[in-house]
Parts: C-alpha cells; sequence; structure tokens
C-alpha cells in the first residue's frame, strides 16, 4: 500500500466535548501553535471544553462559529471564547493561530472572593466571546498580554508564574471593559447548548439507521421546528445535514484505515446507496471515495 497522508481532527466524544486534557490537574493550562488550514476539511471542527480559550491570528483569518454567530478573526486580532460553548474554526488558506487553553480555576480558587466577583459573573453571565481589534485601545493591551504568553512559550522561557500574572493582567482589563448580561441568558444558553449535544449523541448513536428529522427531535421530546431551530443557531446546519455530514466523516475515516468496498463502507454509514454515498462524498470532500483513499 501506498502511505497515506492524514491531516490533523480533533478528538470528542458523542456530545462534542473534545477529549483531550488541558494541562494537568495542577496546572490547568496548555499552549498550542495550530495552522487551521492543515486540519481535516481545513476546519477545526465543532468541539466544546469547559475551560476558557484565548486565540490570535497571526497570518491569514479565521471564521469562527460560536453562540449562533459566524465572526470573522483577521490576521492581528484574537478572540476569547467562554467556557462550554461549542465552537469550530475554519479558514480559507493557510492560518497559524496560536491559542491557549486553560480552567478559570487557574485564576482564583472556585468558591473563593476573587472568583466570586471577578470571575464567576463573566461565564455565567451569558457571555459567549469577545473579538479583539489591535484598533481599540483595551483590546491592544490585552492582545500586547497574550502575544507575551505566546512568545515565553514559543522560546521554551516558559514561567508558570509569570504565565499566571500575565493571566490576571488580562482578565483585569477584560472584566473592566465587557458587559454582563441578566444571569437569565445564561440559563437558555446553557439549556439549549444541553439539548443541542443529547441530538448531537442521538444523531451519533444511530446514524446507522433510517433517521428522520422527527426521529431527532423525539429523541429530547421537542417539536421539529424546535430541533430546526437549536441546530441552526448552535452549529449553522439542519439536523439532517449534520447527519449527512456525519455519516460521510465516518464513511472518511473507514475509507483511511480499513480495506473495506465503497458499498459496504456506505452501507455501513447509513446510505440507502452507492451511488447517493459517492455523490455526496464527492460533494464534502471534492474526490470520489477511490480518489479519497488512493490519496
Amino acid at each position: 500500500m501506498k502511505p497515506v497522508h492524514t491531516f490533523p481532527r480533533i478528538a470528542t466524544d458523542q456530545t462534542l466535548r473534545e477529549t483531550v486534557s488541558h494541562g494537568s490537574l495542577d496546572y490547568p493550562f496548555q499552549y498550542y501553535l495550530e495552522n487551521v488550514w492543515e486540519f481535516d476539511l481545513h476546519c477545526i471542527d465543532w468541539h466544546w471544553h469547559p475551560e476558557l480559550e484565548m486565540i490570535y491570528v497571526n497570518s491569514g483569518e479565521t471564521l469562527v462559529s460560536i453562540g449562533g454567530e459566524q465572526v470573522p478573526v483577521p490576521e492581528g486580532c484574537g478572540m476569547l471564547i467562554n467556557g462550554r460553548m461549542v465552537h469550530r474554526f475554519q479558514s480559507e488558506r493557510s492560518t497559524w493561530m496560536p491559542n491557549i487553553v486553560f480552567s478559570p480555576a487557574l485564576l482564583a480558587p472556585e468558591g473563593s472572593l476573587i472568583y466570586r466577583r471577578y470571575v464567576q459573573p463573566l461565564l455565567e453571565g451569558g457571555f459567549s466571546y469577545c473579538l479583539f481589534d489591535p484598533q481599540i485601545t483595551w483590546h491592544g493591551e490585552v492582545l500586547r498580554l497574550l502575544r507575551m504568553i505566546f512568545s515565553d512559550h514559543e522560546k521554551g522561557d516558559v514561567s508558570q508564574l509569570r504565565t499566571l500574572r500575565l493571566l490576571l493582567e488580562m482578565w483585569e482589563i477584560i472584566v473592566s471593559h465587557v458587559e454582563i448580561s441578566p444571569a437569565s441568558g445564561s440559563s437558555r444558553r446553557t439549556g439549549e447548548q444541553a439539548r443541542l449535544q443529547m441530538m448531537l449523541q442521538f444523531i451519533q448513536d444511530h446514524y446507522r439507521e433510517p433517521i428522520t428529522l422527527q426521529r431527532i427531535a423525539d429523541s429530547i421530546y421537542i417539536s421539529k421546528s424546535s430541533a430546526l431551530q437549536i441546530f441552526h443557531e448552535g452549529i449553522h446546519q439542519s439536523p439532517v445535514a449534520y447527519l449527512i455530514n456525519y455519516r460521510l466523516n465516518c464513511a472518511a475515516q473507514q475509507l483511511r484505515t480499513t480495506e473495506r468496498t465503497v458499498a459496504a463502507i456506505a452501507a455501513d454509514t447509513g446510505f440507502s446507496s452507492a451511488g447517493y454515498f459517492c455523490r455526496r462524498f464527492r460533494e464534502l470532500y471534492g474526490v470520489t471515495p477511490q480518489q479519497y483513499r488512493s490519496r
């Protein structure tokens, strides 16, 4: 067999929660340097984690889908993403994106005065993300501190104490400028996130079976129109479109890792015919299943 070039993909469980641990229990902080373009389908696909995430676009541009919005983050800008927000990064060209993922408890112990007064209100106040534009003075200061953290890690000159000091400086600037919505917004967001994740899990558990929009909605006892709304607000796709893409991604994995025939893979991943599977596969990946396998 010819060696096959594989693209990195993000690892998640059935609810789209990222399965990678970010840092350790005694130091819940991790630095990453990633090129979004190098990921499968040129995107870091839908995922969430309880930790906060801060990104910066060194070059290129990434489109962040989050909280019912699609937000372009151009070169020189950054973003803070709240914990437990389902999000996705996509790029149309090479886009280097250093980022950090860290637990809010790193800023202050949960239950402490500092946590209750300066951390918890932002986490639970209906806040999804904050986009940082260097043209805005306080945004520029946050980005400067963020780049200092990145620089330390890129040079291998890492002091956990210095990293924490820079994080706290950034956090002080952010909480003094970001408006907090009423807590009811957070409750609604959390409820919709939970319903979305339950429906995603249902699809992932049953994707080999015939699934309709009605079955997906019935899985959590809501109407078809409510299911459509939750999917469109959460991941900008209909439930059926997500189902088809999930089946195609599972099929692509089998093409990469097994010698099974295209017809067998199509049947195993829930497609009614090999012809329909090949047509939808080419629409998503731009090549036939056989061409994808040979690459």
